[in-house]
């Protein structure tokens, strides 16, 4: 409950920061722009109890809208929303001794998870700069995330491990909760031409306030969420200036 009033704060939060997509009080703006994305996530999945993990490297791309609805002084103010795949998930990490007695990471095994999403992020776009060449943008809002297929891979098979509590809750246990949702933010810049169109470059941080397991009391995790930074490209055109 605590989560999900987190998000229905993010949404209220998205409506706050657009002020202008609901009634107008700067220099009146009507450019809708639609366009493509694409990127790389870098994931970790936040457990509790934890554990140890590389990063997990995923695509991401899509489909971007973005409406800019008026100037108030410097900043120009709009919405944007997505329709993205993204892939998502966690690579543990395994360790071990080697001769000299240093902790190294263990060769002879891994396991990864992908998690394969659709991806719909609501975003107040807030930006500053000349309307034709480079502004400086952030980009705030919900997100909410459809489970479509996932993956898991393990070496050796699991019929050689001799798995902790943690390893059993999570091998060969699909995961239990589709519907994912939660707060991203990213920081960009954006080159705006007169005939070529727009090209921007984000980073952006998702964090998740749902879990994709179960985390009741019974349950061995009270934590199990997507966590995914990602670098990403953006090509946008104008339909109306």
């Amino acid at each position: 409950m605590v989560r999900l009033k987190s998000f229905l704060l993010a949404a209220t939060l998205l409506m706050l920061l657009s002020p202008a997509v609901y009634a107008q009080i700067g220099e009146p703006r009507q450019n809708f722009s639609i366009g493509f994305n694409g990127g790389v996530n870098f994931n970790n999945a936040t457990f509790q109890p934890k554990i140890k993990e590389n990063t997990l490297m995923g695509p991401t791309f899509g489909l971007t809208a973005r409406y800019i609805s008026e100037k108030y002084f410097a900043m120009i103010c709009g919405a944007q929303v997505e329709l993205n795949f993204s892939q998502r998930g966690w690579d543990e990490l395994f360790e071990m001794e080697n001769a000299d007695g240093q902790t190294v990471k263990d060769p002879s095994k891994s396991y990864t998870r992908q998690l394969n999403y659709i991806d719909v992020p609501f975003l107040a776009h807030l930006a500053f700069g000349k309307d034709q060449g480079f502004q400086f943008f952030i980009n705030a809002g919900p997100q909410v995330s459809f489970l479509i297929s996932e993956k898991e891979s393990i070496k050796p098979s699991l019929s050689e491990w001799t798995m902790s509590d943690a390893q059993a809750a999570l091998y060969n246990t699909k995961a239990q909760n589709k519907f994912d949702y939660g707060i991203a933010g990213g920081l960009g810049f954006e080159l705006r031409t007169a005939k070529a169109g727009s090209f921007l470059i984000e980073g952006r941080y998702y964090f998740a306030l749902s879990d994709f397991y179960k985390t009741t009391k019974r349950d061995y995790f009270s934590r199990a969420a997507n966590s995914t930074l990602t670098a990403k490209i953006t090509y946008l055109f104008d339909l109306k200036r």
